[in-house]
């Protein structure tokens, strides 16, 4: 049976670092507007026909995401504020929150499942991913799905 799928979600690990460095080619372009191709393509060290190449072929998982419901896992501490902190990091990032669950905490720590709508507002879910996992009293953050 042949595979039809045409997208795939893996790890940064598993690529090849020219694809990592056409997504901080990119990264640059769009954060310095008036960084040219080649100012991006020098800075990472790549070729500008890698760039061109891959560019319209990968993209941070975020980006692919806008308009999307992202369902995220995350481990707390039992702790006055530290859910209110969390809706204050998704809410920092403009994300709509359609549903939050969180479990009765057992041995002092709590699960939340929180399903969250990327509007084209919403910053980088990857960084708030990272936010998340930063944070004291948070740990086994995961994206459970995306829709």
């Amino acid at each position: 049976m042949p595979d039809t799928a045409k997208h795939f979600i893996i790890t940064k690990e598993a690529l090849p670092e020219v694809f990592l460095k056409v997504v901080q080619a990119k990264k640059l372009i769009e954060k310095e507007k008036a960084m040219t191709v080649q100012d991006a393509v020098d800075s990472v060290g790549i070729s500008r026909s890698s760039f061109y190449k891959y560019k319209d072929c990968i993209f941070p998982f975020y980006e692919n995401s806008r308009g999307a419901v992202i369902t995220l896992a995350v481990r707390i501490d039992d702790e006055p504020g530290l859910l209110a902190r969390v809706l204050d990091i998704v809410a920092s990032f403009q994300a709509n929150i359609l549903t939050i669950h969180q479990s009765i905490p057992v041995n002092g720590v709590a699960d939340i499942t929180i399903s969250i709508e990327v509007l084209p507002t919403t910053g980088d879910i990857q960084e708030m991913v990272e936010i998340f996992s930063n944070h004291d009293g948070m740990h086994q953050v995961k994206i459970l799905a995306r829709e």
